[in-house]
């Protein structure tokens, strides 16, 4: 295992694009780190240079406290697990799995018990024979982090490995992720834009956003307590309400609409109060709170998500199916506890 450090990593292309701008981050032995974010926030290019795929414009990677920016990927003791599983076709399960300890003239014995512990380790035992068109997607993800396994490297890379799955094997495969890193407490970089890939995987999260770090922190923390606007927009299903207005105490205008809040505001003036969907509660048409008219509704098993305009812009409540839902059309009070209210700055979107 190795430690791996970022020091003001950039990527500028040649036609001017900043890719990545001034990345700073360290990730210490054994931790697993995600960088999540939209498409072309620089998070695939970033993990791309630490494997040395990408060419470094300015700053440092440093792996085990050694400088590799100019090692090629081959001398970076580090095993990269693609989101096409890049297997050889016309090679066994158990070959594609050995092919990179047989270049690198591992001794036979050695590669048979290395295959053989990382088989048993992602349940392949019974595939070694079979060839790559005799798997499931699922299984072909597995053959391909155990051919990373068995390099026994010091640190893992992930790029996206998960996108090719159905949701259900995606949801198998996170599993088998979390198994993994528990048994071989590897350091591990895993880049992905879907944000439960984030939420259920990450030690620790990155969320980027145009080349740069939003946020560095536990799920818990980016989720409860969003550094910017972007962050809590992004992270979340569905993400947090955002309404803009201007507070004066404990009242906020909005659109030509007041909203009464359960506490003054941290600071008068023109602002963005933020609520998750699950933090606000229903109440019938004339209890004190915010008015809101029901547009749609949606259905999702265990509950139940509730549409509508709350000053001028889509609104939306998260309530559990056992309850008895409002109809399109109704009017109805929302109510938040203080707690669960989120400000930020309406120039910097910055939190507050």
């Amino acid at each position: 295992m190795a430690d791996v450090q970022l020091v003001h990593l950039s990527k500028v292309y040649d036609n001017g694009v900043v890719a990545v701008d001034d990345l700073n981050l360290e990730i210490g032995e054994g931790e697993f780190v995600v960088l999540v974010g939209p498409s072309g926030c620089g998070k695939t290019t970033a993990l791309r240079m630490v494997a040395g795929l990408e060419e470094i414009s300015d700053g440092e990677i440093r792996i085990g406290g050694k400088v590799v920016n100019d090692l090629p990927p081959r001398d970076r003791d580090i095993a990269m697990v693609f989101q096409n599983y890049a297997l050889y076709p016309h090679m066994t399960v158990f070959d594609n799995m050995a092919y990179g300890l047989k270049i690198a003239k591992v001794p036979i014995a050695e590669i048979k018990t290395r295959v053989d512990k990382a088989a048993k380790i992602l349940e392949l035992g019974p595939f070694l024979a079979r060839k790559p068109r005799e798997l499931s997607g699922g299984q072909r993800q597995r053959v391909a982090m155990g051919r990373a396994i068995v390099r026994q490297p010091q640190v893992f890379l992930f790029d996206e490995p998960l996108s090719n799955l159905d949701a259900k094997l995606r949801a198998q495969t996170r599993l088998e992720i979390q198994k993994l890193h528990n048994e071989l407490h590897v350091t591990s970089l895993f880049v992905t834009h879907d944000q439960v890939e984030a939420m259920t995987l990450a030690e620790r999260m990155i969320v980027m956003n145009a080349g740069r770090m939003e946020q560095i922190g536990t799920p818990d923390e980016v989720y409860h307590r969003p550094a910017t606007t972007f962050v809590a927009g992004f992270i979340g299903s569905p993400p947090m309400n955002l309404i803009r207005g201007t507070v004066d105490g404990a009242r906020m205008t909005t659109s030509g609409q007041t909203l009464v809040l359960p506490a003054p505001a941290p600071r008068n003036g023109e602002v963005i109060l933020g609520v998750r969907p699950e933090h606000m509660e229903l109440s019938p048409a004339g209890a004190t709170g915010w008015e809101m008219k029901v547009e749609a509704l949606e259905m999702l098993g265990a509950e139940r998500l509730v549409y509508g305009q709350v000053g001028g812009v889509l609104f939306t409540i998260r309530v559990d199916a056992t309850e008895k839902p409002p109809k399109a059309g109704d009017v109805v009070s929302l109510q938040a506890a203080p707690a669960h209210l989120h400000w930020f700055d309406a120039a910097t979107q910055q939190r507050l």
